[in-house]
């Protein structure tokens, strides 16, 4: 049988909308990738069609941001909600680094580029079922709860720019999780809830190196066509981003992972109207 081009991977996972299957395709696909890789094997990049919004189970109901109920943190129903917005993240996680594969194959790039998304969209997969999980074992599962409906947006507002898709999805959207994700720990720390601590504190230290990609990525693009990062950043973000950045700012995690507070706090501030 032959082995499908890295693209036609990357569709396929975009095609699966149960979550668990979706994630267990993409493990096994990022497992072939790299046993190819270690081997000397190539697998073509190939080209693929990825469809403008990835499949998704018939639960949870997809809601408006503002009409997505909010619950008191401290309390088991909070606790739960949180654990089902991080899943529903995750899951879209996934599906966005198998996108910018599948999406921007035109676009040529070294192999390390794709090394580096399939080994974040396998980690994102990984966390999904870890946090799903976590919601099993109190009683719940993804899918039980209302979620957000605008995650996606990102990735479609971007879609014909990958510049545009590395600075919005891992230098912004990614970046957030660095610095939200601590307080969370310390809410499931002090409820004694060890199995999300355990899980939040694999996410929390593997997104660091997804960010850390986008921010690569980002600058190897601004080198290739002699382009000043900051300034392109700024533009960038003002251009596909709907809002402004919030503080407070994780920076020290943030410079771990190459965003300088130089990029991020002049953002603070509501873009002028376009």
């Amino acid at each position: 049988m032959t082995t499908p081009t890295l693209a036609q991977m990357a569709v396929e996972v975009l095609g699966t909308a149960d979550g668990r299957v979706k994630t267990a395709l993409s493990r096994a696909h990022a497992a072939t990738w790299f046993a190819a890789r270690a081997e000397g094997r190539d697998i073509p990049l190939g080209r693929a069609q990825p469809p403008l919004r990835p499949a998704r189970p018939a639960r949870p109901e997809l809601l408006d941001p503002r009409d997505v109920p909010r619950r008191r943190p401290g309390s088991e129903q909070g606790r739960i909600a949180m654990l089902h917005a991080v899943a529903h993240i995750e899951l879209n996680a996934v599906d966005l680094h198998w996108d910018i594969v599948a999406r921007f194959a035109e676009i040529p790039m070294p192999l390390g580029f794709y090394d580096d998304w399939v080994k974040s969209a396998d980690e994102e997969s990984k966390h999904f079922n870890m946090i799903c999980d976590c919601l099993e074992a109190i009683g719940s599962h993804y899918g039980a709860l209302p979620a957000h409906a605008g995650m996606w947006r990102a990735a479609e507002d971007t879609a014909n720019d990958l510049m545009g898709r590395l600075a919005v999805v891992p230098m912004v959207l990614e970046a957030r999780g660095l610095d939200v994700t601590p307080g969370m720990i310390d809410i499931f720390r002090r409820a004694n809830e060890t199995q999300a601590v355990e899980a939040m504190q694999v996410i929390y230290a593997e997104e660091v190196h997804h960010v850390a990609y986008g921010s690569k990525w980002f600058h190897f693009l601004c080198g290739r066509h002699e382009l000043d990062p900051k300034e392109t950043f700024h533009a960038l973000v003002r251009r596909y981003f709907h809002g402004a950045l919030k503080p407070p700012f994780n920076e020290e995690k943030r410079a771990e992972a190459g965003i300088p507070p130089d990029f991020y706090w002049p953002l603070t501030e509501i873009a002028p109207a376009r």
